[in-house]
């Protein structure tokens, strides 16, 4: 499991984003994931040297030479690449110091039931701890230092993700979930029955319906797990708490039984 944090250089707000590799592609989608959560894309983005996106830096000289894919990137969103120097600890303090307190404090001592479990924790843990806890440097709350930070960022203007868009329609199940790549995800339960727009881009599952956005959730990397956001079953009579959940086929063998088990306990023959 790999961990991509992008930490904010002013307020020190987050995102995370946990993906199975460490792919470019997984770096990508990590970085427009960023960019959607903060409404903005910053001037200068810090990176690490992954191979993924470096092909070459020189400790002495200090010359960069990034992917010819992640100069593309930053054309199209419009940032200035840099890389950190190697084995220089202090020019990347603070991405790695967010990783070290997301594994220590989100992740460590925790069990999941599912990676989609596992995805929604970081979510919401990013949101209502990480986002609100008073900051060891700056001594704030990052929710609170980055309404003066916000500003500084270019909007988005609806620009499309950099790789492929994928725009679909589902229709939402009794259940109060769609269908998406063998997983489920949930909406609110007044729209069973419409259609919906499903949009997925950089690591999210964006519903909409009627021209507003209806559910937002991670994208599951896991497959047949149903991803629940409970706020959509409120108002719902008989709704009871609700699981992640992993469906696993049952063996053929265990659907069928002899028909002389059925005469035992009916007590009689067929």
């Amino acid at each position: 499991m790999h961990l991509f944090v992008a930490t904010l250089g002013y307020s020190r707000r987050m995102h995370i984003r946990a993906s199975l590799r460490e792919r470019q592609l997984d770096w990508f989608e990590g970085m427009e994931g960023t960019f959607l959560r903060f409404g903005g894309v910053p001037t200068e983005i810090l990176f690490d040297n992954a191979r993924a996106l470096v092909e070459h830096h020189d400790a002495v000289t200090r010359e960069v030479r990034f992917n010819a894919r992640l100069h593309a990137f930053a054309r199209y969103w419009g940032f200035n690449p840099k890389a950190c120097a190697p084995y220089r600890a202090r020019t990347k303090g603070k991405d790695e110091r967010g990783v070290g307190y997301v594994k220590r404090n989100a992740i460590a001592g925790r069990r999941f039931a599912s990676w989609g479990a596992f995805i929604a924790h970081l979510d919401q843990w990013t949101r209502e701890v990480a986002d609100q806890r008073v900051h060891g440097t700056t001594g704030e709350l990052p929710i609170v230092r980055f309404a003066d930070e916000a500003g500084a960022l270019r909007p988005l203007g609806g620009r499309a993700p950099f790789g492929q868009l994928r725009d679909l329609v589902r229709k939402v199940h009794p259940d109060c979930a769609i269908d998406l790549d063998t997983n489920s995800y949930s909406v609110p339960w007044r729209l069973v029955g419409e259609t919906v727009q499903v949009v997925v881009l950089a690591g999210r599952v964006i519903v909409r319906h009627a021209g507003e956005v209806v559910a937002d959730h991670a994208a599951c990397e896991g497959r047949r797990q149903r991803i629940t956001d409970r706020a959509h079953l409120a108002g719902l009579v008989g709704a009871g708490p609700i699981r992640d959940t992993l469906l696993v086929p049952l063996p053929t063998s265990a659907l069928l039984r002899p028909l002389a088990e059925y005469e035992a306990v009916a007590g009689g023959s067929w």
